[in-house]
């Protein structure tokens, strides 16, 4: 999973106050109003600026889709304006800050409201040139709030139980029904795992590493982690409920030691413990299995999440967006923004470059179209989200404002659940607690 950086926080609390103090936001909110400013290209030559977040693989495919774009469209340059994850956000939050936005933004679901409720972000569903015709509902809705839709969705994905068949094979268990099995079941089969891979290898990662996990289990049990109106949306109870599950998870060695746990938080994906052959199941968004695959170097398969009720239609999982294109508020050449965002989505020029390595595509004809170029972990897992379509609930909400920064907060507390510092509900408390507070 990836990580939210402390500059990355700080960045958005910048840019909120710079924001505030140069008239940002009514101007967006004004421009947001009328649809958003058009093209003063007049048929000239138009720079658009495109900022995305990724290695290198991204990178060339992303360039290779901007050159065909350009070669069809002579009056169009595109900048792109590129970086990795890690300082991406403290960027653009100054970019945003200074009235000096990129047109077009890769936007990811924690910061998504963070900039549309500043005025930043274009209501899409007012740009002209962009179709949104051959997308699911469900998968639309990811972007949507508040009546408008911020962000359209570059890939889609689900959480999932990834597994190492050969670690299942080693330890000679069977693997598990997964439209079938419940916690209990999965706690079972991980210990079983753990005993007989003789100290090798943990039955499965814990699930409190990451908000995801906890959202499923709320949604589990009727309730989310955020509500649509950006509260908090899980209760006390739900929250004490799963960390007694993780402990139940550790007592039965069904996971590592709480050391082990902490150091794998923030590992790079390459040396994580999934990766490096130490745990036969872990907890991941699908459209990873292509690089966990590889890092691991041996073939990974896709597992529904367990549930409470042993239904695979009850687990609470739901299309998530990758990723998402956005649009500024302030850009000069709105329609030329919205025609290559529509490029991007609706293409299958661009499908066939950029394949599903920001996800699997959410327009169902490039999906079809593309699928069967994938390399087999893609392949797999747009197999995975198409065979799960019909079990699926309605998106969660996007994060609000302050959201971004939950992951760190439930990793910090499930640390001292499983060193045995707080209890599980004492934590639970000491957990929504701090969230809150980051939301006011």
């Amino acid at each position: 999973m990836r990580h939210i950086p402390r500059a990355a926080a700080k960045g958005l609390r910048a840019f909120t106050a710079a924001a505030l103090a140069t008239g940002l936001l009514a101007a967006a909110a004004c421009g947001g109003d009328s649809g958003g400013p058009s093209s003063s290209s007049g048929g000239g030559e138009v720079t658009l600026r495109f900022t995305w977040w990724g290695g290198d693989t991204r990178t060339k495919l992303t360039q290779q889709a901007i050159d065909a774009y350009q070669k069809d469209h002579p009056n169009i340059k595109i900048k792109g304006e590129f970086g990795e994850w890690s300082g991406y956000w403290d960027k653009l939050a100054t970019k945003v800050a200074a009235n000096d936005a990129p047109d077009i933004i890769q936007m990811d679901e924690k910061y998504l409201r963070e900039y549309a409720d500043r005025g930043a972000l274009q209501d899409l569903k007012k740009s002209e040139g962009l179709d949104t015709g051959k997308f699911e509902d469900d998968t639309l809705k990811a972007g949507e709030f508040d009546g408008g839709l911020y962000g359209l969705n570059a890939g889609i994905n689900s959480f999932a139980i990834v597994a190492n068949p050969a670690l299942f094979k080693a330890a000679g268990v069977a693997m598990p029904d997964d439209t079938t099995w419940t916690w209990d079941d999965y706690t079972r089969i991980a210990a079983e795992l753990t005993t007989k891979l003789n100290g090798k290898a943990s039955g499965t990662g814990a699930p409190g590493t990451n908000e995801a996990a906890l959202n499923l289990w709320a949604r589990q049990h009727g309730e989310s982690l955020w509500t649509q109106d950006g509260k908090v949306g899980v209760s006390q109870e739900q929250v004490t409920a799963f960390y007694q599950q993780v402990l139940k998870m550790k007592d039965a060695k069904a996971i590592p030691s709480a050391e082990a746990i902490s150091q794998d938080m923030n590992a790079a994906l390459d040396q994580s413990a999934m990766a490096t052959g130490k745990l036969a199941m872990t907890w991941m968004w699908s459209n990873q299995l292509n690089a966990m695959s590889k890092a691991a170097g041996t073939e990974l398969k896709l597992l529904r999440v367990p549930s409470v009720e042993g239904k695979a239609d009850a687990n609470g999982s739901y299309y998530k967006g990758s990723m998402f294109w956005s649009i500024s508020s302030r850009t000069k050449h709105q329609k030329e923004a919205a025609e290559f965002v529509n490029y991007l989505a609706n293409s299958t020029a661009a499908g066939n470059i950029l394949l599903a390595e920001r996800g699997v595509p959410p327009n169902t004809e490039i999906r079809a179209a593309v699928t069967p170029k994938l390399q087999p972990a893609d392949a797999a897992s747009a197999k995975f989200i198409q065979d799960i379509g019909k079990e699926l609930g309605d998106p969660s909400p996007a994060p609000p404002v302050g959201g971004g920064q939950v992951e760190k907060i439930i990793q910090r507390y499930t640390t001292e659940v499983l060193f045995g510092r707080q209890t599980p509900d004492a934590a639970a408390k000491a957990f929504l607690d701090e969230v809150n507070g980051e939301l006011k």
